[in-house]
C-alpha cells in the first residue's frame, strides 16, 4: 500500500535523507522547506529513482502556511499518514549572550512547528486508523554549552513525542523520536564555524569522541525514521532512540 509521507526541513542534510529514504520503502513524499526552490535536489532525487515526490514551501510555526501546506499534500499526493518532524535552527550563544529572538525562533521552529505539523496531519491520520509520527530531537537534549534554547526544544520534543503516543495511540497512531548524536551536515558545519575550526578538524575531533570511532551521516538518522514509519513497528511508541554511535548520558 502507498502512504503519503511529509518530511519537514527536507530539503538538505537529514530531512533530504529522510525523505529520499522513506520514498525508496515505497512512500510517496512531499519534500517541505521554507522555500520551496530548495527542495528541487531531493525531489529530482527521488524522482530519479522512480519515486513519486513533491517540493512543498512553508514556514512551519505558521499556522495558515502549514495548514495550506498539507491541504495542498494531501491533494496533490494522497492523504498524509507519515509525518517527519525535522526542520530546525540554531542559534547558538552562551546564555548571558543569547537574545529573544535567538530563544523564541528556536522553539517556534522547533517546537511550534512540530505541534502544527503533527495537529494539521493527525486529522488524516486518525480518519485512516494508521499513522507515524517521527520527531527529531538532539543528544543536545541533555544538556550542552551554549545551546540553553535549542536543548530546551529538543527536550520539549521527546515529551511532545511521549504525549502523542498516549492521545493517538487507540486510532492506530505511533509516535517516536530520535536523538542524533554528531552527524555531517550543513548545520554541524555552521556550528565549526562558530568555534572558528576547520570542519575536517572538527569532524576528526568529534569521531574521536563516538564509540564506534567515527562520525554519524544523514543516512544513519534516515535508516532510523525508516524503521519506525514501517508497518513493523506498529507496536513501537513513546520512544526516544539515540542515534550516536554508542551510549549517551
Amino acid at each position: 500500500m502507498t502512504r503519503t509521507a511529509i518530511v519537514t526541513g527536507a530539503a538538505r542534510g537529514i530531512g533530504a535523507a529522510t525523505a529520499i529514504r522513506l520514498a525508496a520503502d515505497g512512500n510517496a513524499v512531499a519534500v517541505l522547506d521554507l522555500d520551496e526552490a530548495t527542495c528541487a535536489v531531493t525531489v529530482k532525487t527521488v524522482t530519479a529513482a522512480g519515486g513519486r515526490a513533491i517540493a512543498v514551501g512553508a514556514d512551519v510555526a505558521d499556522a495558515d502556511a502549514v495548514a495550506a501546506a498539507v491541504d495542498r499534500i494531501a491533494d496533490e499526493l494522497g492523504a498524509p499518514t507519515i509525518l517527519v518532524n525535522n526542520a530546525g535552527i540554531i542559534r547558538d550563544n552562551l546564555l548571558f549572550r543569547m537574545t529573544e529572538n535567538d530563544w523564541d525562533s528556536v522553539i517556534s521552529v522547533h517546537l511550534r512547528g512540530a505541534f502544527l505539523m503533527s495537529r494539521a496531519v493527525q486529522k488524516h491520520q486518525v480518519d485512516a486508523g494508521w499513522g507515524r509520527v517521527v520527531n527529531l530531537s538532539s543528544t543536545s537534549a541533555l544538556g550542552n554549552r551554549g545551546q540553553a534554547n535549542y536543548a530546551a526544544a529538543k527536550a520539549g520534543m521527546q515529551g511532545f513525542t511521549k504525549t502523542l503516543a498516549f492521545e493517538l495511540g487507540r486510532y492506530g497512531v505511533t509516535a517516536n523520536a530520535i536523538a542524533p548524536g554528531f552527524i555531517v551536515t550543513d548545520m554541524t558545519r555552521s556550528t565549526a564555524d562558530r568555534l572558528g575550526v576547520e570542519f575536517d578538524d572538527f569532524i576528526e575531533h568529534m569521531a574521536k569522541e563516538v564509540a564506534v570511532g567515527r562520525a554519524g551521516h544523514p543516512e544513519d538518522i534516515a535508516a532510523a525514521a525508516s524503521f519506525f514509519c514501517s508497518e513493523e513497528a506498529g507496536f513501537v511508541s513513546g520512544q526516544v532512540l539515540y542515534v550516536a554511535g554508542g551510549p549517551t548520558s
